[in-house]
């Protein structure tokens, strides 16, 4: 039977704003596509994105991310058939002060690692990648306005295949209801410099926290809105579930 806690519910509906709040997570975030390529093709993408702080000392955090792609696709290319399996795992750190500055800005930086775990050619890089990633963000009693940004180059990998050299942004603004409900919007932009090709996503997602017995939860859905000459995609679907973790500050 499901129950809740308002209060218990509006407090984590607002730390999950905080891609650096001290709080263990685990969403699963799925992306159904539609109208994908010349064939007009479909994608599913499931992200499994486990973050997990770590004290490092009195005044500092270790926030550790990962997003772990599951994908099955049919026709994203010129007949290309069907593909399905991991694509390539993204790992970050943010290095993240445990109080916001004076002005309230909330703030981490650290490394982004791309790991080539894709178990099909079409569905990774088949490179092993590195670079900076940074988030700022702030928090204004129930809305939050701010950005995620990491840079990858590839750094080994086979030759036969594309280097990477791509920028990923992410502005955010969200807006916390009582209840545990938040309206949040985005967009991800993701830029191959390399190849001259944009790629981004809008999204508004609609989400609530509730609880499963013991269990915290956030459900969310809304739709997703593409642009840009890299996305072959014409629109989509978001929703999923975030296991939640709370832990002490």
């Amino acid at each position: 039977m499901m129950a809740q806690d308002d209060s218990g519910a509006d407090a984590l509906a607002k730390q999950l704003q905080n891609p650096v709040a001290n709080l263990i997570s685990i969403p699963f975030q799925a992306n159904y596509d539609f109208n994908v390529g010349p064939s007009n093709g479909t994608k599913f993408l499931t992200n499994v994105q486990p973050v997990i702080p770590i004290s490092i000392s009195e005044n500092w955090n270790l926030i550790g991310r990962a997003i772990i792609p599951i994908i099955k696709q049919c026709d994203v290319g010129l007949n290309s058939g069907k593909q399905s399996g991991l694509g390539d795992m993204v790992l970050s750190g943010f290095f993240s002060p445990k109080a916001p500055t004076k002005g309230g800005i909330i703030w981490g930086v650290g490394p982004a690692i791309l790991v080539p775990t894709a178990t099909k050619d079409e569905l990774g890089s088949e490179k092993f990648g590195l670079g900076p990633t940074a988030v700022a963000l702030k928090q204004m009693n129930s809305v939050t306005l701010g950005c995620l940004v990491n840079h990858i180059w590839s750094v080994a990998g086979k030759d036969d295949r594309a280097d990477v050299n791509a920028t990923f942004f992410q502005p955010f603004i969200a807006k916390n209801f009582a209840g545990g409900y938040a309206l949040a919007f985005n967009t991800e932009l993701s830029q191959d410099w390399d190849h001259d090709l944009t790629s981004g996503t809008f999204h508004i997602v609609a989400s609530k926290v509730v609880s499963f017995g013991s269990q915290m939860t956030q459900i969310f859905a809304g739709p997703r809105l593409h642009y840009g000459n890299g996305n072959p995609a014409e629109w989509g679907i978001r929703g999923g579930i975030t296991l939640l973790f709370p832990t002490k500050s």
